[in-house]
């Protein structure tokens, strides 16, 4: 193992050099050393960005690691744990540091050493003479390194490579307002005298419901640290804005800040001939008193500061609700007589407790659930807010958490008292754009695609041939006219930084002809299924990429096997299992690497929750169950609280009798087929699943332990590496069913419309395993022969199961002697040996073979010779009248 770490109480320029170095050594783990300042773990709670896989140290085997790569750090006493490793036998030491020698230090095969501003800039450097590519993500957080290092350029210890390194990250996307939220800069002793002052003479005005901050001090000659100060100030006292008036000389100087769209301070600053913008302003006031100057202020902000606008003023009144026991039917009734798109479901006390849509109730109508209570399908995943939130809360839900509707409630009892939709928050902004968001744009509201750019990250991940075959399929599409994307698990996985090269493009436009198109560029071969408007493009090489038109899925009914129409990217995402799998990139040549999210997937991912796209998907595809708790206990996500309620519905009505067997047999398959399903089968079990398997399906503790005892099997198995393959799932399935009987598992088979092929496996595999052990029950072989005749019947998947549910010591042996020499032993003697000794091919021949075989395993013959020796003395030759020579039993 390589181990990339830096010192205890990690800074951003650890974090930062440790993110660098991970380019320079891409199969390495990252770990930090210990604890992290205060401002690193704050960074880590609020940051969006999850592309960072940092290792806990209580994972870390040290004993493994071979290769140490130590960042901003070469003594061993700022190492914590880690220092364990360093006596290693044939450890090698990367160093890459910019602190001065001190006594101790340790010595490296490898050093990079250099007295700059920060360790990152020595990285960085390094990065630029290989080209290696970063991403703006990753230049921000190396950005942050060096300007908390280096005092944003302030400390006597910042070099001319230092800057040199920021204007290369900066080329590389690094932004510049991400690093000043987090990197707090020292103040000097005038700076601190003067952060006192300010904060001893603020004053707060609340004018038009906004409560404005207003500091002033007087000194004798320019400084020009005030604005440093400002910013500190605001930063310590958390405030939305600030005005502050310094009267420097002859001079009156206005530092205006304001993090609130109710105050613009660019246009504050105008009225005293400066300007800036709508968040930083400042202007140079002549011939006004620093007293006149804050006079004048107070009189501009009554005139620029417009009314607070609070959720009370905003919203809707009274309500149109219900109760969540009403049905289906009549929450659509309700929804169609006032034509509203979300009716709020109400408790006793009108609390609110779920939300449904129009959309939900007309597709559940379409399913046949018009008579079901609508708190089965009601939303519960929502947040409300007080008639005195702001409209900063109001925008945070609806447009970066994509909520339509907001309930607006009683601060004490909450009780409904409005809604705010997002047509009236849209209807605000377009009629005031200055309340705009300044990250607002058109395709960021609410239903359009969350945006940014992966190439960097696809060019690092994925490899040159990759890329260039995804640029292909983007050329390809452009030529038709034609929108292409990569869809599903490999944007996941792409995000998470997993290895995943399963292609799946989606073609806005005729897939069927674009993967015709797609095979003669790549001089491949399109196999086309036309029902489903899908293809799958094989390549030369055998590499596969499936091709589907954007389509739209329907249901007649639930559990019914989809219905095909042509549709967009959009509503061709929506139908998919989960929001974690409804991402795509773009392409096409001019948008190629896009990212498109219209579900606020991305943070589904970083929050590592399973998420269902609609309150109908369970009923739809009861499969997607199966499949929730497989990428659930698989990645080491959560079922999201909604979610786990709408599957426990699903559960509740029943509809894993309708479905298409097959299909949850192979959702099932799949779960059995983990490294580990013993958590999936579980999760099965807690949630009630485990009878629509088979209704005599219980996991009591004896099935627990033949569960455990299987997984332990088939890791000794793999252990072995035996040239026979060994299907996991099927030991799995074998130890799931162990308390059915023959017919039982018959139903069983018939039921999920298992092949003839896979069913007569199965069945085989478990009546010879369960004779073989009641043969061993009674009595265990003495001789190795004995051993083989009772195991040969058996493939490895009932060798292990056979394994799993035996008690006795010595049967285990044997079975265990089986599986690695026994079965593997065969007759050095061949047929060409017999008839070059007089024996006609025959029946004979078997018997032959069978006897030299027990005698191989009874260790009575160990050579050729002594077989054939064998042979002859067992089987004699014999000429009869027609002069043939034949071979007797003896």
């Amino acid at each position: 193992m390589d181990l990339i770490t830096t010192h205890i109480n990690a800074d951003f320029d650890a974090l930062a050099s440790m993110v660098a170095a991970k380019k320079l050594y891409p199969e390495a783990v990252l770990a930090f050393a210990g604890a992290q300042e205060k401002n690193l773990r704050d960074f880590f709670s609020q940051s969006v960005d999850f592309l960072y896989n940092f290792q806990r140290l209580k994972n870390i085997p040290f004993a493994k690691i071979r290769r140490l790569i130590l960042v901003d750090n070469r003594q061993p006493a700022r190492l914590g744990p880690v220092v364990a490793c360093l006596d290693n036998p044939g450890l090698e030491i990367h160093i890459y540091d910019h602190h001065p020698a001190a006594p101790g230090d340790l010595r490296g095969k490898v050093e990079h050493i250099r007295p700059l501003g920060a360790t990152v800039s020595i990285l960085v450097d390094l990065l630029k003479c290989r080209k290696l590519v970063i991403s703006p993500e990753e230049a921000t957080l190396m950005a942050m390194g060096l300007y908390e290092d280096t005092g944003s350029f302030h400390f006597d210890t910042t070099t001319p490579e230092d800057l040199q390194a920021a204007a290369w990250l900066l080329a590389n996307g690094a932004n510049l307002h991400a690093v000043t939220q987090f990197i707090a800069q020292e103040l000097t002793s005038a700076e601190v005298t003067l952060l006192g002052e300010l904060i001893r003479s603020a004053t707060t005005y609340t004018i038009q419901g906004v409560d404005i901050t207003i500091a002033k001090l007087g000194i004798d000659n320019y400084f020009d640290g005030f604005a440093v100060v400002v910013r500190r100030f605001m930063v310590m006292e958390n405030l939305n804005n600030l005005f502050a008036l310094a009267r420097m000389g002859p001079r009156t100087y206005l530092i205006a800040r304001s993090r609130i769209p109710e105050i613009n301070a660019g246009q504050v600053a105008q009225q005293f001939g400066g300007g800036g913008h709508a968040s930083a302003a400042s202007a140079t006031i002549k011939e006004l008193t620093l007293f006149e100057a804050e006079e004048k202020l107070l009189q501009v902000l009554h005139q620029q500061v417009r009314p607070l606008r609070r959720a009370g003023k905003l919203m809707s009144a009274p309500v149109i609700s219900a109760r969540p026991e009403i049905s289906i039917r009549q929450a659509d009734e309700l929804l169609s007589r006032y034509n509203i798109t979300v009716l709020p479901l109400v408790d006793e006390q009108r609390r609110v407790v779920g939300l449904i849509s129009r959309r939900v109730t007309g597709k559940a109508i379409q399913l046949g659930l018009e008579a079901q209570p609508v708190s089965d399908y009601m939303s519960t995943d929502f947040a409300t807010l007080t008639t005195m939130a702001d409209l900063g809360a109001i925008q945070e839900l609806i447009i970066e958490h994509r909520q339509r509707i907001i309930p607006v409630v009683d601060e004490g009892e909450g009780e409904l008292l409005g809604v705010i939709t997002r047509t009236d928050l849209l209807n605000l902004l377009v009629n005031d754009p200055s309340r705009l968001p300044r990250n607002l744009h058109d395709e960021q509201l609410p239903s359009s695609e969350r945006q940014r750019n992966l190439q960097n990250l696809m060019v690092e991940r994925l490899g040159r041939r990759i890329m260039v075959l995804l640029r292909i399929i983007g050329e390809v599409a452009q030529a038709r006219n034609y929108q292409a994307f990569v869809v599903g698990g490999l944007v996941r996985d792409l995000l998470l930084h997993e290895r995943n090269l399963d292609i799946d493009v989606v073609i806005e436009g005729d897939g069927v002809l674009f993967a015709k198109d797609l095979a003669v560029r790549l001089d491949g071969q399109a196999r086309i299924h036309r029902k489903f408007k899908t293809a799958m493009v094989k390549l030369p090489d055998g590499f596969k990429v499936d091709v589907a038109t954007a389509r739209l899925e329907y249901y007649d009914y639930p559990a019914a096997m989809p219905t095909i129409e042509l549709s967009s990217l959009k509503l061709d995402l929506y139908r998919r299992d989960f929001t974690i799998n409804a991402m795509a990139i773009h392409l096409n040549p001019e948008t190629f690497g896009t990212l498109v999210d219209f579900f606020n997937s991305q943070n589904d991912l970083k929050d590592k929750k399973i998420q269902v796209l609609h309150n109908l998907s369970f009923v739809e595809d009861p499969t997607r169950i199966l499949r929730a708790i497989r990428f659930e206990q698989r990645m080491g996500f959560a079922i999201g609280l909604h979610t786990e309620r709408l599957l426990k519905s699903a559960v509740r009505m029943n509809f894993f009798d309708r479905f298409c067997g097959y299909r949850f047999f192979e959702e099932l398959k799949l779960i059995l087929s983990e490294r580990n399903p013993l958590p999936a089968i579980h999760r099965l079990a807690a949630l009630g699943l485990l009878p629509f398997i088979d209704p005599r399906l219980r996991l009591e503790s004896r099935l627990a332990e033949i569960l455990h005892d299987a997984q332990a099997a088939l890791a000794w198995y793999r252990l072995l590496y035996l040239d026979r393959p060994c299907y996991c799932w099927l030991v799995y399935l074998l130890a799931l069913t162990t308390n059915l009987k023959a017919e039982e598992l018959q139903t069983f088979c018939a039921r999920f419309a298992l092949p003839a092929r896979m069913q007569e496996m199965l069945l085989r595999e478990k009546r010879v395993a369960q004779q073989a052990a009641r043969a061993l029950r009674r009595h265990v072989p003495t001789s190795n022969s004995g051993i083989y005749h009772l195991l040969s019947g058996l493939g490895p998947e009932g060798l292990l199961y056979l394994l799993t549910i035996t008690r006795k010591e010595v049967a285990k042996k044997s079975i265990s002697l089986y599986v690695t020499d026994l079965s593997l032993i065969r007759p050095l003697i061949s047929g060409h040996d017999l008839k070059t000794a007089g024996y006609q091919p025959g029946p004979l021949f078997r018997k032959i073979f069978d006897q030299v075989l027990d005698a191989r395993l009874d260790g009575l013959v160990k050579t050729r010779e002594e077989e054939l020796a064998l042979v002859r003395q067992h089987f004699p030759c014999i000429r009869n009248r027609h002069g043939t020579v034949s071979g007797t039993l003896n």
